[in-house]
């Protein structure tokens, strides 16, 4: 599919500019998946996915058929040739491709009008996991062990047990992270936030409870990272209320027992934190994206750009992409953050 972008400059604060790239293509991108260097895709609304294979400079749109109402909220590729995405709402949705987009199968359907996939992530190659909003008071959990060609769900008691009110956010894929070999870290929010944590792929689950803003079903814990055991970062706040600036990002340095604020927080409401390199993380949201260059403890306007909802690193490289509302884009490389 060609599309035609426009290209207007990043405004950064005390920093170098990269573009930011307009596609026409009416989706909001919230999902994000970069292989590496090379490799990046997006999903978002009305069934939209992307592929660049020259680190985000280009990208080929595709709009799934028979998914034109989709909200692809979650991705992860494998490689160039291989992807899957799921779909938040109902009926929950996961489809997967082996051609780069040309054709996509479908490899698992909920239509319990409870089922709501809010993300999906892989510890390799083979092993992942889908989760979701509540179903019969447990967090909905479909785990797949080959690649995301079949998916199994989840009917143990060892899922765990939710309040009422607490659920969890689609909005940038990033509610859930998993890390190799077998760890993993699922966000909820609402009238509870809390963070819950798996060392076994989803076998059993403790629950991390982080200080977060909650209440309104429109607020809590919208992302985590740890870029080790110890170090981790939770952003949220009320999406309602993006200007906020009270009880919406919290640090820890010993595995989530101890959760602190920072000294100088963003700047309201974020929906996705990313650990850049070490100790420079950043968090974004609609109103803006924040830099910190001390592990979390204090934040700085990098840009006042808006409508950006989700930012990942590659896994095996460099390359960081961002994306957002209305086909935008943008990528940069880690060397351009790196911590002083």
């Amino acid at each position: 599919m060609a599309i035609l972008f426009s290209l207007s400059p990043m405004v950064l604060i005390g920093q170098e500019v990269f573009e930011v790239r307009q596609a026409d293509v009416n989706s909001s991108f919230r999902a994000v998946s970069v292989v590496n260097n090379e490799v990046a895709w997006v999903a978002g609304s009305n069934g939209f996915v992307g592929l660049s294979l020259d680190g985000a400079e280009n990208w080929n749109f595709m709009r799934i058929p028979g998914h034109d109402s989709s909200q692809f909220r979650s991705i992860y590729a494998f490689d160039e040739r291989t992807a899957v995405v799921a779909n938040a709402g109902s009926p929950a949705v996961i489809l997967r491709t082996e051609n780069q987009g040309e054709s996509w199968s479908e490899v698992y359907r909920d239509q319990n009008p409870a089922a709501f996939i809010d993300g999906l992530d892989f510890w390799n190659e083979t092993a992942g996991m889908a989760y979701g909003d509540p179903k019969d008071g447990r967090l909905n959990i479909i785990k797949s062990e080959d690649a995301g060609k079949t998916w199994t769900e989840d009917l143990s008691d060892s899922r765990p047990l939710l309040s009422e009110g607490e659920a969890s956010f689609a909005a940038s894929g990033t509610g859930i992270r998993t890390y190799p070999p077998c760890m993993t870290m699922i966000s909820t929010g609402g009238k509870l936030s809390r963070l819950f944590k798996s060392h076994d792929c989803g076998v059993s689950w403790e629950e991390v409870t982080a200080i977060m803003l909650k209440g309104p079903e429109t607020s809590g814990i919208f992302s985590s990272h740890f870029k080790d055991d110890l170090n981790g970062i939770v952003v949220g706040g009320d999406h309602a209320l993006m200007e906020e600036k009270s009880d919406h990002i919290f640090i820890t340095k010993d595995g989530g027992e101890n959760w602190r604020q920072p000294e100088n927080p963003t700047r309201g409401y974020r929906e996705c934190v990313e650990h850049i390199v070490g100790s420079t993380w950043m968090a974004i949201g609609p109103t803006g994206i924040d830099v910190s260059n001390d592990d979390g403890m204090n934040w700085k306007p990098l840009s006042n750009q808006q409508g950006f909802h989700v930012i990942r690193r590659a896994r095996n490289g460099e390359l960081i992409v961002l994306a957002g509302s209305n086909g935008k884009t943008a990528n940069f490389h880690v060397s351009q953050f790196k911590s002083k």
